[in-house]
């Protein structure tokens, strides 16, 4: 199962996010909730990475599916639609029958 983890600030503002595990739902390579959790979250830090100015650390371990994502400082408005536009995806993962027990969504105020 894909673990994400959305990190929030006390204003509800996401300020990062943290994947672990692989879905499962088929065989390496063939695994569809793989690569549509995938993709939604590399975009993302590629899209925060080329049109913001924000500062982004990352973290990756391919072996255990895990990629973690922090803004560092104050989180533009640019980066906050991004991070909203990858939530509002894996959202829908998580309440599509057919995925969800392969993928769940946490939210952590940090």
């Amino acid at each position: 199962m894909i673990h994400v983890t959305i990190y929030q600030n006390a204003q509800n503002e996401y300020t990062g996010f943290q994947t672990k595990g692989h879905a499962g739902y088929d065989d390496a390579g063939h695994d569809i909730v793989c690569a549509a959790a995938s993709i939604l979250v590399i975009n993302t830090i590629n899209a925060i990475d080329q049109f913001t100015d924000d500062d982004i650390s990352l973290s990756s371990d391919e072996k255990d599916g895990m990629i973690s994502c922090y803004i560092g400082g104050e989180v533009s408005d640019a980066t906050q639609l991004l991070l909203k536009t990858m939530v509002l995806g894996l959202e829908q993962m998580v309440d599509d029958e057919n995925y969800a027990e392969y993928i769940d969504l946490t939210f952590e105020e940090v």
